[in-house]
């Protein structure tokens, strides 16, 4: 049986779990790190980092690129001499996989450069927007193309001429994150304004908090307008990375569930990262929310309520309040995630079609679902290549018996052991 074939039961847990649990670094925080420590000048040493498929691609790139780039996946670590806004390679065929923070972040690190570049994906990946994005670095002075609007994208590399730029917020902010990052080495001043409502504006929080720590500043206003400053220089640093708190939210969600305890070590509701507001809508359908000095804690209680919630801001855990709302004991209405369906997979129809297998009753809307109870039965998940589905998923299995995962192996984007982690729950 291929890999790809393959099938794991997810056994329901016998007991409400009292466990405490550690997850890996933040993929988001990780991929940022990694691009400013190649555009800084010197060694940057990045702790906590996350080793995955979507982290590994984006170093690999930039060795790719001719920077150094070393790794300890034992100790969780990174270290990356940077070029000082330069790119040390004149051509190179990029190769990111299906992870939109590399193939977006690439495209404008590689427009700093002096050659032809080629940033390409995976089969899913070549049907991912990138078009808006283009759009933007061609009015900064870049000379990139892609025959499809989606990658493959070809660019003609002679630096950032700077200037001012609109940008759609529509469809991904990681096309704004990856204008900002690089705009510091561009020629002139950079300002940029979003067009349209900016979704996963949490994401573009943190892209400024990160510049931030890296040494450069940018003047915001309301996350609509931006100004960076010419001649700002990212400096070299160590940076520790937090726990990702996308990868949190499966076992705070496993706690409400089933009436456990889960606490996640080394996260704190002032976290960088905008995933970890999934505690507040878990606090919305019943749970108990603790904090500790550095620990989050969920205990679940007897029944799960229903909800109506835009989780445009927390669109990444979209899929796990809406794989667990079967068993709310009202209906639960998903709303503003409609940009879901350009990701690994269409998130809002694959979540559909999975929770009518079970039974489910499911309303699928433009910008996410209503569901209503229901009683479910075990079936088998089919995954759609995408690592949140499979997570997911394999929640709802701990309350449901016959809950299958296809293709488990597809976590690794992310979460290479969520696996092993998730069986700590019946310790």
């Amino acid at each position: 049986m291929s890999e790809r074939e393959d099938v794991l039961p997810i056994v329901p847990l016998e007991r409400p779990p009292r466990a405490s649990v550690r997850v890996p670094g933040s993929k988001s925080l990780t991929n940022r790190a990694l691009l400013l420590a190649a555009l800084a000048t010197g060694r940057s040493v990045l702790e906590g980092a996350l080793f995955s498929d979507d982290t590994i691609l984006m170093a690999r790139a930039l060795r790719d690129l001719g920077f150094e780039v070393s790794e300890d996946r034992g100790a969780g670590r990174f270290e990356v001499v940077g070029g000082g806004g330069e790119i040390p390679a004149t051509a190179a065929r990029l190769y990111a996989g299906n992870a939109g923070t590399a193939a977006r972040f690439l495209v404008a690190l590689v427009c700093l450069g002096r050659g032809r570049f080629e940033v390409d994906g995976s089969e899913r990946m070549r049907q991912r927007p990138i078009g808006e994005l283009l759009d933007a670095l061609r009015r900064l002075g870049a000379r990139a193309a892609s025959p499809t609007g989606c990658p493959p994208v070809y660019v003609e590399a002679h630096g950032l001429a700077g200037g001012s730029a609109r940008v759609a917020g529509r469809t991904s902010s990681q096309f704004l994150s990856a204008l900002l990052m690089v705009a510091p080495y561009a020629r002139a001043d950079v300002e940029l304004e979003v067009v349209g409502d900016l979704i996963a504006k949490p994401y573009v929080a943190m892209t400024l908090a990160v510049m931030r720590e890296f040494g450069v500043s940018v003047e915001a206003e309301e996350l609509r307008r931006f100004r960076i400053a010419h001649g700002q220089r990212y400096r070299a640093r160590a940076y520790a990375v937090e726990p990702d708190a996308s990868s949190a939210h499966y076992f705070f969600a496993a706690a409400a569930i089933t009436g456990g305890c889960v606490r996640v070590e080394g996260l704190r509701r002032s976290s960088l990262q905008g995933d970890i507001r999934f505690l507040d809508v878990l606090e919305r359908v019943g749970a108990v929310v603790r904090e500790g000095p550095d620990w989050l804690e969920v205990r679940g209680s007897e029944r799960l309520d229903g909800i109506d919630v835009d989780m445009n801001e927390i669109s990444d855990t979209a899929p796990t309040l809406a794989a667990i709302a079967p068993l709310a004991a009202a209906p639960v209405r998903i709303r503003g995630v409609g940009h879901i369906r350009h990701q690994e997979s269409n998130r809002i129809a694959a979540v559909a079609a999975e929770l009518r297998k079970l039974g489910a009753r499911v309303r699928e809307r433009d910008d996410g679902w209503e569901i209503e109870p229901s009683r479910i039965r075990g079936t088998v998940i089919d995954t759609y290549g995408d690592h949140r589905i499979a997570m997911a998923f394999s929640v709802l299995g701990l309350r449901v018996p016959g809950v299958g995962i296809r293709d488990p192996a597809c976590v690794r984007k992310t979460f290479p052991d969520f696996y092993e982690r998730l069986e700590e729950l019946r310790g």
